[in-house]
């Protein structure tokens, strides 16, 4: 098998790359099943920061994350601008506030890379690294990204 072939073969992965408190990130097409525009949610008392509220997606209730908070960036300055992405996360449902939403990336799964050990560091909530036009992306462990409520509180 020639070289070319082994390229088509390879396994393809598509991301959608984003902006995050001025950084980049992607998150699998497959986890993302929408994205809206900014609108008001509703605020809970009590919430953890990370958490701006809730709202109404067609009759089901999705709580919406600001997602630089939540990677321990600064909370976004929320203007009409900004967009929600409606992710999967296993069987939870969950909006990302995020600062824009670049492409749509499709890359060989060999692509990917890990994610850098560093002491002290929470690296749970990126699964990998892409190295694209001299920058790296880091990829989303939405698993960790959108936590159950629960795990959000705590």
């Amino acid at each position: 098998m020639n070289m070319q072939t082994d390229a088509r073969t390879e396994e393809q992965a598509e991301f959608i790359s984003l902006m995050a408190g001025g950084q980049g990130y992607c998150i699998e097409v497959t986890k993302v099943r929408e994205i809206r525009r900014w609108s008001p949610v509703t605020t809970l008392p009590h919430a953890p920061d990370c958490l701006l509220g809730v709202m109404n997606l067609r009759g089901a209730v999705i709580p919406v994350l600001d997602l630089a908070l939540r990677l321990g960036l600064d909370r976004t300055a929320l203007t009409a601008r900004h967009v929600v992405l409606i992710v999967s996360a296993g069987e939870r449902t969950v909006g990302l506030l995020v600062d824009s939403v670049s492409d749509i990336l499709r890359v060989p799964r060999t692509a990917i890379q890990g994610t850098p050990t560093l002491s002290g560091a929470d690296m749970r909530l990126i699964q990998g690294m892409i190295a694209l036009n001299g920058e790296a992306l880091r990829v989303l462990n939405m698993q960790a990204v959108a936590p159950t409520m629960a795990e959000v509180a705590a």
